[in-house]
């Protein structure tokens, strides 16, 4: 009787115990900001995995070996249609043909990565003209969507836990519209609206917040001598004094542009996986350096 008493009480005081016992949800994602929207998710019922880690670029990442093995204890992957996928994700899919792949770019309506280009010699490259960018996590109403579609990726595959997945999405849901308002707020005064950012990550974030973006990297080309004097002179005209970077890809060029117009580079980071500090961080940078 006493054992008994001590478990049911053990039990009343650790109610996450039996729920994280459980087996969980085996995931597999593309990069680290899409691991904490499955968290956010998913909680204690998902085991996330992330295939590009800290300082690598998801334009051109190759999969390690050990990593293609362990995509094969995967039950889904969330992908998000950075360049490295379009390579990949035949290979991925062949390492587990029973994991479920699931675009979270569903309902999301792509811009076209348009830039200024002033020589057309370019060659291929992951980011080609014309091609639709892939940069929708850094905007948080979009992310409510890729959200929205990772929910019901895991319902799917656990039906007995909806509610708790519905839960989490609308926390998630509320703490995303709640940065969004403080975001705009924050950038809605700025005097300049138009900056240069090295890599052209920033298109859906500066739609959002009326911004626009000035690309140095051109379908992901270093740029000319030619485009470069384009560059400097536009951003002379526009105004501009700031560079973005961020630590996946070389400044050298930015760095040149930044001395040029007598503006300086600012650097900035897509990437990390504590996207809701990351995000606030983000538009607290530029709001100091591009106002």
């Amino acid at each position: 009787m006493v054992l008994a008493i001590a478990f049911l009480n053990l039990s009343l005081v650790c109610p996450g115990t039996a729920s994280a016992n459980k087996k969980r949800i085996k995931v597999f994602v593309s990069i680290l900001p899409q691991a904490y929207f499955v968290e956010r998710v998913g909680g204690e019922r998902v085991d996330v995995s992330v295939l590009v880690g800290p300082g690598h670029s998801p334009a051109t990442y190759e999969p390690k070996p050990r990593q293609i093995a362990e995509l094969g204890k995967a039950t889904v992957y969330f992908r998000v249609g950075v360049p490295f996928e379009d390579v990949w994700m035949m290979r991925i899919s062949r390492a587990n043909p029973h994991m479920k792949v699931i675009d979270t770019r569903h309902d999301i309506e792509l811009r076209t990565m348009n830039a200024y280009h002033p020589d057309r010699t370019t060659p291929h490259h992951p980011y080609r003209k014309g091609m639709k960018d892939p940069h929708v996590w850094l905007s948080l109403r979009l992310v409510k969507i890729q959200a929205e579609n990772i929910c019901r990726a895991l319902i799917s595959e656990d039906p007995a836990q909806r509610a708790y997945y519905q839960d989490n999405l609308r926390a998630f849901h509320y703490d995303l519209d709640k940065l969004d308002a403080e975001i705009k707020e924050t950038l809605e005064n700025l005097r300049i609206r138009k900056f240069m950012a090295f890599h052209p990550a920033w298109g859906y974030f500066a739609r959002d917040y009326g911004l626009e973006q000035i690309p140095i990297e051109v379908e992901g080309k270093q740029p000319s001598a030619r485009a470069l004097v384009h560059l400097i002179k536009r951003a002379k005209q526009e105004g501009v004094k700031v560079v973005f970077v961020q630590a996946q890809f070389s400044t050298r060029h930015a760095e040149a542009v930044a001395h040029a117009i007598g503006g300086r580079i600012a650097r900035v980071d897509p990437l990390a996986k504590d996207y809701l500090k990351n995000m606030s961080k983000i538009a607290g940078t530029f709001r100091k350096v591009i106002q």
